[in-house]
């Protein structure tokens, strides 16, 4: 019963995404706004508030997180900031899911029992992508349960999962890698052999190249394991362009490159093997 558009696109970054004149037309037209928050659209807050200030419902989708303190991750800088990337793990995405449901059904009430009951069979299908999640990754070797990629995103799904994460920027790709901070990375992959690194959709990937060549100048053979969507999804109208297939493509990605025992074409059969 509604027309959805986003506002930030595939192979996008919503920590630098500034908003358009155009945006702010659709964000000031729009009956309801959905936005992550924690702070992942640091550029659109003004807007936001702006368009919250009218009336209209403005909702961010992690309200029902920000009221588990025990869940929420801390951001190690020092700023006492929040890690916004709770969607990599599936169990925190679930806690979204009735917030959307109750905002939709509060504006369109005729309607209610249908987002209510929609809302009901998709949490049912991330239960049972969260458990993909949970046994693809267990199925990795232990000594080479560890993931590295470009930036801080997936702490949640390391988590959960029991992945050791590390990232070459902080959770934000605002910071800036230095010299040593790739130099004791490559000391890291080499001394415990890790089989593959990976690159994000969103974000540059000649701090993982830079890996990849540091390691194997030191004899280590470390390839890049796939393309991994962290701050965006996949192509509009593409099963990765889905939150599932989206969670679909990363933990198969890691689990098939890390030594792990996932199907080639993910958990539903419909990847297609292509990160844009």
């Amino acid at each position: 019963y509604a027309q959805v558009e986003g506002i930030i696109g595939e192979g996008v970054d919503p920590h630098l995404y500034k908003p358009t004149r155009s945006d702010v037309v659709k964000l000031s037209t729009a009956d309801v706004v959905f936005y992550n928050g924690l702070l992942l659209e640091g550029k659109m807050t003004d807007v936001l508030v702006r368009v919250a200030s009218s009336g209209k419902p403005v909702k961010a989708v992690t309200e029902e997180i920000l009221n588990d303190s025990d869940y929420l991750m801390e951001l190690d800088d020092g700023s006492e900031h929040t890690d916004p990337h709770v969607w990599m793990d599936v169990r925190g995405w679930i806690q979204a899911v009735p917030v959307v449901a109750q905002a939709l059904a509060g504006f369109d009430p005729v309607h209610a029992e249908v987002y209510y009951a929609n809302a009901t069979l998709y949490a049912k299908q991330l239960e049972a992508l969260d458990a993909y999640a949970k046994q693809s990754i267990a199925s990795i070797p232990e000594s080479q349960r560890v993931l590295v990629t470009a930036h801080d995103a997936f702490n949640y799904l390391g988590r959960a999962t029991g992945l050791t994460v590390r990232g070459i920027q902080g959770v934000s790709t605002e910071s800036e890698a230095g010299v040593r901070d790739l130099e004791d990375l490559v000391d890291y992959i080499v001394e415990l052999k890790i089989p593959a690194v990976f690159v994000e959709t969103s974000v540059a990937d000649k701090n993982v190249r830079a890996l990849v060549e540091g390691a194997n100048a030191r004899g280590h053979d470390v390839r890049i394991g796939g393309a991994l969507f962290s701050d965006a999804m996949g192509k509009a109208g593409s099963y990765e362009g889905t939150y599932i297939g989206m969670i679909d493509h990363n933990i198969t990605t890691i689990t098939r490159a890390l030594g792990g025992d996932a199907p080639e074409a993910g958990m539903q059969g419909k990847l297609t093997g292509v990160a844009h």
